[in-house]
Parts: structure tokens; C-alpha cells; sequence
């Protein structure tokens, strides 16, 4: 692999069994099948221009990146998903289930995918918010008068939501092995963008945090929350709820651009802990990925890479094949 000194930036996320790549003309995801073959599933990106204009503008940027991501990221993870409900199939049994859902394949069913991972995130996002706000009213009404106390308990109880959450979750084997998948994509971009070859022993020697993950911008969003809503006065626990609704595409937005700043200083050694809330986090949202794990990251970014090259020369871009196969044993 060609070595860079200002490396490109390049994100992804855990998929079930696998790990997903974003490239700059190419999402790539890869998944470890059982008879131990890595398959790939590669969609070109075909952004429009208004979403590219959009992604530059501070605080815009970051609720058009984390919904648009969220759209294309369950379609990647539905293929992953799909790919072990093949492994846990009768072959025969499969192939007919395939040809059935081939035959009924339309515009509405990617559109469907893509609403169902957007609609799961903002409610993720509303419940997070709405919640804590209606347990510290009840909780504490009446106990004392400064508003900024109160954001601040709120803020403590979505923490202690947040993490219990996120415990309760990380004991299922599936979720652990997600996880675990989850450290292998940290490891593989911080091999990368120190400019390290791409071999399973140099990526393990690299740490499965990373200052630029998303487990890193929910912590954030707690933190700026507490600043933004102590700004704002509230009668009554729906009054409370119904501003911090209002005010959510703002805290996400700042916590975007705070997530970023991080990253920008991250080499900075008196403003490198600023970063270190969403590291702390992403030791419940990151396991030690195996080796073989590892392995599967590894092929999904060298793919990305590859079909990056490809497409960068074509023009306009075409599609790629999305179901090509590699023997481990020559990846």
C-alpha cells in the first residue's frame, strides 16, 4: 500500500460479522461467511449536489452526516444481517427464499431500508433526550431553583441511562462480537493514517479507540445539552421536554463541530484530553477484535481503497459489482 503523509480521512462502522468502509466514490462492506470466505458488498456513493453543499455549512453539516450515514449504514448492515441468515440456512431452502425476494425487489424497498435507519436513530435521539428531562422533573421538582442544576442532574441520569444501556447490551454474544468488529475498523484507520502497511500484526499493535467515532459524538451531545438547555426557562415538565425537542438539531450540530475539534487537536498534548469523555465511552462501545477479525477489517478498507483508485478514473462513476468473493487465503 502506497505510503502517505497526509492520509485521507476515511470512517466506517461494525456491520454484523463484518466491518463497512466509506470511501470518497465508495462504500465497501465486508463480512466473514462460515465456510471462511470474506463477501463483499460495494455501492458506489451518488451523492446529490445540494447534500455535498450542505455537508460544508457548520452545525448544518453534522445532522445532514449523521442522518445520511445512518440511511446508508442500515443498508450495509441489512446485507450483513442477510449474509448470516444464509449461513443459518438449508442451502436449497435459501436459494428459493433468494429467488422470492430478487423477484419483489423495488425502489420502495431501498427506500424503506434506508427511512427504517433514519427514523431508528432520531428515535433514539428523542427518547434519550425526553426521558431524562421527565425523571429529573419528577424526581427533583421543588428540591432547589437553579436551572443549571437541574440540566445537570439530567445530564447525570442520561449518562447512567446511556451506560446501562450500553452494559446491558454488550453481554449478548452477537453485540459483543459487533463490538469486537467495531474495534477492528478503529484499528485498521489509526494503522492507516499512521501510515503503517496493512498487515494484521501492524494493526494490532494500535489502540481500538478512536478520537473521530460516533460513540464519541453521543457523549458529546450530553455534554453540550447541558450548556445549551441551561439557557432556557421552563414552567413544566412538557415545557422541558418540548425545548429540549426544539433545540435537539442544535445540540447535535455543536456536538459535531465539537467532535471534529477534537480530532483537529487530538496531537495537541494540552488539549488532547478534550477528546478523552468519548474515548472513555467507546471502552463499552469497542472490544479487542481476534485476529481474524482483524482480518475481515483489513480486506473491507484494502477493497475501498482499490475501487477508490478505480473510480476516481471513471467518469461518469459506474456501478461496481456487489457481490464479489475473496479467499482469505489471498487476500
Amino acid at each position: 500500500m502506497p505510503q502517505q503523509s497526509k492520509p485521507a480521512i476515511y470512517g466506517g462502522q461494525a456491520v454484523i460479522e463484518g466491518v463497512m468502509f466509506g470511501g470518497k466514490h465508495v462504500n465497501v462492506t465486508a463480512v466473514r461467511r462460515n465456510n471462511g470466505e470474506i463477501t463483499y458488498l460495494e455501492v458506489p456513493k451518488q451523492d446529490k449536489s445540494w447534500v455535498k453543499t450542505l455537508r460544508k455549512i457548520p452545525l448544518i453539516r453534522g445532522i445532514v452526516s449523521i442522518i445520511d450515514s445512518s440511511a446508508k449504514g442500515s443498508k450495509h448492515l441489512n446485507y450483513s444481517a442477510e449474509a448470516l441468515a444464509d449461513d443459518q440456512t438449508d442451502p436449497a431452502e435459501r436459494a428459493k427464499e433468494k429467488e422470492e425476494e430478487e423477484s419483489s425487489f423495488s425502489l420502495t424497498m431501498i427506500v424503506g431500508v434506508a427511512v427504517a435507519g433514519v427514523l431508528s436513530f432520531l428515535f433514539g435521539k428523542i427518547v434519550l433526550t425526553a426521558v431524562p428531562a421527565i425523571i429529573e422533573q419528577f424526581l427533583f421538582q421543588g428540591l432547589y431553583d437553579n436551572r443549571f442544576v437541574h440540566t445537570l442532574i439530567e445530564g447525570v441520569i442520561k449518562i447512567i441511562l446511556l451506560l446501562g444501556y450500553l452494559w446491558a447490551l454488550s453481554l449478548t454474544p452477537m453485540i459483543k462480537r459487533l463490538f469486537q468488529y467495531h474495534g477492528a475498523e478503529h484499528k485498521v484507520i489509526s494503522a492507516y493514517e499512521a501510515g503503517e502497511e496493512l498487515t494484521v500484526a501492524n494493526v494490532q499493535k494500535y489502540t481500538r479507540l478512536h478520537y473521530r467515532c460516533g460513540s464519541s459524538f453521543i457523549i458529546f451531545t450530553v455534554i453540550v445539552g447541558i450548556i445549551v438547555y441551561s439557557f432556557f426557562h421552563w414552567d413544566n415538565v412538557w415545557e422541558r421536554v418540548y425545548i429540549r425537542l426544539l433545540l435537539l438539531p442544535l445540540v447535535i450540530g455543536l456536538s459535531f463541530e465539537l467532535l471534529r475539534l477534537t480530532n483537529a487537536v487530538r496531537d495537541i498534548p494540552v488539549l488532547r484530553f478534550l477528546g478523552y469523555p468519548g474515548l472513555w465511552l467507546q471502552l463499552l462501545t469497542t472490544k479487542e477484535p481476534s485476529d481474524d477479525q482483524v482480518e475481515v477489517s483489513i480486506a473491507s478498507f484494502n477493497r475501498m481503497l482499490e475501487l477508490d483508485a478505480q473510480l476516481e478514473k471513471e467518469s461518469p462513476i459506474e456501478s461496481v459489482a456487489s457481490s464479489t468473493v475473496l479467499d482469505p487465503a489471498k487476500g
